[in-house]
């Protein structure tokens, strides 16, 4: 398998440190509000990752931690007058709620920053010794960057350029301006521990640091793009100086979402939550657009954008749905498909799985995946194929593909019915259209058909046909659409 390594700048083939065994660290959310589009990209990329790497038969210990203490949720706390133990278990268990729907897999291990607190106090405490670190009067705690000579390796900054404009605040102790907190001396009315410095809690920095410690050194530490700098840049510096280990020998970042071509603000009130996103559009359907688009790539979420992926959506689960009626025929003629044909279908199948082993390239696997179901379709198409005993086979290893698709990108694993359905009421609702009375109608038009009243029949279709609803008979049945 290829990564591309941040701390390289290249892709790099991946091997586990210990043979068949990955440990991943990813950084979770600091629990302040809802989680928006770029949290989900980020879950949906490591799930991903997690997923493929299993398939190969890997043992993946996925960490992904939560931030439950934060200047972030104290002040959102204080304004609704609220604990802030209860903030961040609100949002904790949204995230969950989010990511569940999102058919996201829980981590391996979810530890909390306030579980870890001897932990970070260890960790400051090593650090002053060493000379890398130190404490302020009035009990804070800041990381000596220039102790660390190979500060700014993950970022690609050097101290010249981030020394450019640094100051130090009016009644701030730190010795230089590119120093950084590791434990800040507690405010009146904040939550505190007690510590050799005073009461205080710890930096955002060093959270991450001391829960990700006893699983060094991590094959692969990940998160957004917008974390590199400061944060694992300062994770780096303040792990590997403290332990004399490597922190991680992977660097994974996924790109920014932008929503209408702006970066995603409440002030430009283009802000979309998961929740809001999901009152619209199905959660597989989310999950299908973010993974369309490399992860290392931007993405660009938009109404148009989501409404395509819904229209993509539905031509797999449709083709999923022609082959399995078409996979139940009685009789098969003993004809043979002609070798092209299976020899197309085996190298799209196997391109899927090498696009994936490209540095995680869902959007070539989507790619190669759209091309099996143009395939399976010209099959269906053509009478004379159709039958073919050899394309029994053929549809029966389609459907065995989106079960593995299910598996790795978490995809095409509902029952193709089932799923056509709820993309209706949810295009339908999304439109306006009472879906209790189009079916009511149908059922109308049902028991004309059967009474062999054709009029009263062509005229349901015609009122459904006002509503926005297209109506197509099938062998099976009547069926509905958005038209």
């Amino acid at each position: 398998m290829q990564l591309y390594n941040s701390l390289s700048r290249k892709k790099e083939e991946f091997v586990p440190a210990t043979p068949g065994k990955v440990n991943m660290y990813v950084c979770g959310i600091t629990a302040y509000d809802y989680c928006h589009i770029g949290h989900a990209r980020s879950a949906l990329v490591f799930d991903v990752l997690v997923r493929y790497l299993r398939a190969q038969g890997v043992e993946v210990n996925f960490i992904r931690n939560f931030t439950d203490v934060d200047d972030k949720i104290i002040n959102r706390a204080n304004k609704e007058n609220r604990d802030w133990r209860e903030v961040a278990e609100t949002y904790m268990e949204a995230f969950h709620e989010d990511m569940d729907r999102l058919g996201v897999l829980r981590a391996t291990r979810e530890p909390r920053a306030t579980e870890h607190i001897a932990q970070m106090q260890e960790l400051c405490q090593t650090l002053i010794a060493q000379g890398k670190a130190y404490a302020t009067p009035s009990g804070d705690v800041y990381f000596s960057v220039r102790s660390y000579p190979p500060y700014g390796k993950l970022s690609g900054r050097t101290l010249d350029e981030l020394q450019a404009g640094a100051r130090v605040a009016p009644g701030e102790e730190k010795r230089d301006p590119l120093d950084f907190a590791l434990w800040k001396a507690a405010k009146p009315g904040e939550p505190f521990w007690e510590s050799p410095w005073g009461q205080g809690r710890p930096g955002w920095h060093i959270e991450c640091s001391a829960m990700s410690e006893p699983f060094l050194p991590l094959d692969i530490h990940g998160g957004g793009l917008d974390l590199t700098f400061p944060h694992h840049e300062n994770e780096i510096a303040q792990t590997e100086a403290a332990t004399g280990r490597e922190l991680a020998r992977f660097w994974v970042h996924n790109g920014f979402v932008q929503v209408n071509s702006e970066k995603m603000s409440k002030s430009l009130g283009n802000f979309k939550t998961i929740r809001d996103i999901l009152q619209n559009y199905l959660p597989e359907t989310l999950r299908f657009f973010l993974l369309g688009k490399h992860y290392r790539s931007p993405i660009d979420f938009t109404d148009g954008s989501m409404d395509e992926a819904e229209k993509a959506q539905k031509r797999v689960y449709e083709c999923l749905l022609e082959a399995e009626k078409a996979g139940q025929r009685g009789k098969w003629k003993k004809t043979a498909l002609p070798q092209q044909v299976l020899e197309e279908f085996a190298a799209l199948e196997k391109a899927v799985d090498e696009a994936l082993a490209d540095d995680v390239n869902t959007a070539s696997a989507l790619g190669h995946i759209f091309g099996m179901v143009r395939l399976v379709n010209r099959l269906l198409e053509d009478k004379g194929l159709r039958a073919a005993e050899g394309t029994r086979d053929l549809l029966a290893g389609f459907r065995a593909a989106a079960a593995h698709w299910a598996d790795v990108l978490g995809l095409f694993a509902r029952e193709p019915e089932a799923f056509l359905h709820d993309l209706r009421v949810q295009q339908a609702t999304r439109k306006g259209i009472d879906v209790s009375h189009v079916e009511a109608l149908m059922h109308q038009r049902l028991e004309a058909r059967n009474a062999r009243d054709f009029a009263r029949s062509d005229a349901i279709r015609d009122e459904l046909q006002r509503l926005g609803v297209a109506v197509r008979d099938t062998p099976a049945g009547a069926v509905w659409d958005i038209a």
